[in-house]
């Protein structure tokens, strides 16, 4: 790989976080975390992922709104809602502001890896 991927994990479990940030590691990415979606807006400023995974159900400040100021951050920033519910009526409320999809709480890690790959392919050219 030519250069570091910079992945950001933006949840408020811990464990979650943790086991997340461990798989992604274990695929050769660099990860960068987050507990809240202040957090998360910091981290994208500061650190410049190169994608972000992004729960909706945060405190301090949750996670369409902060989708909304990472798009004010950056428009193009390939960005995967982590989300506990299949049907959510938050999904209808950051639909304009653009998903690269939605990695399920409970799923398969390896459809999360799917998810990213095709993300980095199609906003970033990033080939792994």
């Amino acid at each position: 790989m030519d250069k570091e991927i910079k992945v950001l994990v933006a949840d408020d479990e811990g464990d979650f976080r943790q086991l997340m940030t461990f798989w992604l590691q274990s695929k050769g990415y660099s990860v960068l975390t987050a507990a809240d979606g202040n957090e998360a807006v910091g981290v994208v400023r500061e650190q410049r992922p190169d994608i972000v995974f992004l729960d909706l159900n945060m405190p301090v400040m949750d996670g369409p709104e902060a989708l909304k100021k990472i798009r004010e951050i950056n428009k193009d920033l390939p960005v995967i809602v982590i989300s506990a519910y299949i049907e959510s009526p938050i999904m209808r409320e950051i639909e304009p502001f653009g998903i690269s999809g939605v990695f399920y709480k409970g799923g398969d890690f390896k459809d999360g890896l799917s998810l990213l790959e095709a993300a980095l392919r199609t906003h970033k050219k990033l080939k792994r």
